[in-house]
């Protein structure tokens, strides 16, 4: 079956998923039969690195996306994973730090799931290198999800929806942590988004105003500078992921703590200070801004940038303006917001076959 990315509408046909997995004809106690989602990349995306373990299949996705939603992964059944990935903020967080079931704030802000398939890298600082062991983490976590694997487990498979939709999933009914990663990571790497006015825009399907148009060329000059780090098609550059995805340091800081950033994990000082690069793709959505959430609006981001950042051991060579500013006008600026804008796809945040299916 060839889907599109905005076909989903097999997600809905989970009661009958539910109510037929015994009854197929097709299915007998030594066969398990399931139904393989033909990956179809978005207009100029490459491949996606999808894992030979873990290949997506309808039932594993209908699966992922309950328990992305399923509080009782939490140690007080309070959270889910969407209670800081917010489908209406693109998978983020609005608030600066999410705070965990024991009223723990965490120190960074939660960053969009979207786009995840090309990602090597997850967390601000890239400490796992997978989904199926990202999603992992904020379970165990004891200042978010803070929940024991057993007590999740022995909750699950009490429920009788659950050890149906396993064994559709997966050929036999058993709860595992296992496959509950492997569900999770095949529900997120389905939150593909690449329909914004910018994608449209670039297929020749509408043709930007003046003030975006100003903006893109703006974003993708020397007198701009944005590309270098969230560059598009048009440069070659991350396949209009606008965002490297790679690690930097952006200027925030003068003073760099120890420790700060990519090198908690890799124990390198070049590292001091560095933070994945993000996407910008749904970035009006995505506030607060930074790995730290420090900026609210998107005008403050642009004030950042034009101020230029602060000069450290490792900053990053991009940063041209760091310590002297750019001077942009109030056009310019104006321009540069509203070309992010632009990057914004709705049709992705209002897509109700990735919302919460307990609603």
């Amino acid at each position: 079956m060839i889907r599109t990315f905005r076909n989903l509408s097999w997600l809905l046909v989970l009661p009958a998923l539910f109510s037929c997995v015994d009854e197929s004809p097709s299915r007998t106690e030594d066969t398990h039969i399931t139904h393989p989602i033909a990956w179809v990349n978005p207009n100029g995306f490459p491949p996606a690195d999808l894992p030979d373990g873990n290949p997506l299949t309808e039932e594993g996705v209908a699966l992922g996306r309950r328990l992305f939603y399923e509080v009782r992964l939490s140690g007080d059944n309070s959270m889910s994973c969407s209670s800081c990935h917010l489908p209406d903020h693109s998978f983020s967080d609005p608030n600066q730090y999410s705070v965990g079931i024991d009223g723990i704030a965490g120190t960074f802000n939660a960053p969009p799931l979207i786009n995840l398939a090309w990602q090597d890298f997850l967390f601000w600082d890239g400490r796992s290198n997978s989904l199926e062991e990202q999603a992992a983490q904020p379970v165990e976590d004891p200042i978010e999800m803070h929940e024991d694997w057993p007590n999740a487990l022995s909750e699950l498979e009490a429920d009788p929806m659950y050890p149906p939709l396993f064994k559709a999933a997966f050929g036999s009914s058993a709860v595992s942590r296992e496959r509950i990663l492997k569900a999770l990571a095949q529900f997120e790497r389905m939150l593909v988004s690449a329909n914004s006015r910018y994608d449209r825009f670039k297929k020749g399907e509408l043709t930007f105003t003046d003030l975006e148009l100003e903006g893109y060329n703006l974003f993708h000059s020397e007198q701009g500078d944005c590309f270098h780090c969230h560059g598009d098609l048009t440069t070659g550059n991350t396949f209009g992921a606008f965002g490297n995805l790679q690690f930097s340091n952006n200027g925030l800081d003068s003073v760099l703590m120890p420790g700060a950033g990519r090198e908690q994990v890799t124990g390198d000082p070049s590292d001091r200070g560095k933070f994945k690069i993000p996407t910008l793709r749904n970035i009006e959505l995505t506030a607060p801004y930074m790995h730290d959430g420090r900026f609210q609006t998107l005008g403050q981001v642009i004030e950042f940038y034009n101020d230029g950042g602060h000069v450290t051991p490792t900053t990053d060579p991009n940063m041209k303006a760091a310590g002297i500013g750019r001077n942009w006008s109030l056009r310019q600026k104006q321009a540069l917001k509203a070309f992010l804008s632009a990057l914004t796809d709705l049709e992705f945040v209002q897509d109700t076959t990735i919302s919460d299916p307990f609603l």
